[in-house]
């Protein structure tokens, strides 16, 4: 068996990604309304344009892409006690069907939380199907009354 490795992709990768993401919609029964290789194109120059704002970690099993999560950064208004601030938001994490339940998910989210550390966020947040959330919760992550989300309906854009 291949070993594992988590780490960040190299720009030559990004296609690979894109592709994950294709899969990942095509797998929730969705019908996307570009072309394959029109969203690969543009995932892959939006990737590449938003690297200081969205860092992706990947798994591999030898050379082979398996997984992918995203983590959002974003920053926040300055204090006086702390004029450098940033939070982030945990994103994508998806691991190929034939590799689910090994646990590796848990460490993408591992990974992700190592970054935002590394980092130095204030807080890290998910917005997590309910599959997942047993997988958050065992790496810190916990429900807050006081997170709200309202639901914006923009024409032509599907919420996850």
């Amino acid at each position: 068996m291949d070993r594992l490795t988590v780490r960040p992709p190299v720009d030559e990768e990004l296609r690979t990604l894109a592709e994950l993401r294709w899969d990942w919609i095509r797998e929730k029964g969705e019908r996307p309304t570009i072309s394959r290789g029109e969203f690969i194109a543009s995932f892959t120059r939006w990737a590449c344009q938003n690297s200081s704002s969205h860092r992706p970690m990947i798994m591999l099993r030898g050379r082979e892409i398996i997984g992918m999560a995203w983590l959002a950064l974003l920053p926040r208004v300055p204090t006086p006690h702390a004029v450098e601030r940033s939070c982030g938001d945990v994103q994508c994490v998806y691991v190929v069907p034939g590799e689910r339940g090994q646990s590796h998910g848990g460490r993408l989210i591992s990974a992700i939380m190592r970054l935002a550390r590394e980092l130095g966020l204030e807080r890290v947040t998910v917005h997590s199907s309910d599959r997942a959330v047993p997988a958050y919760k065992r790496h810190g992550f916990s429900s807050s009354p006081r997170l709200l989300q309202a639901g914006m309906t923009t024409p032509g854009f599907r919420s996850l």
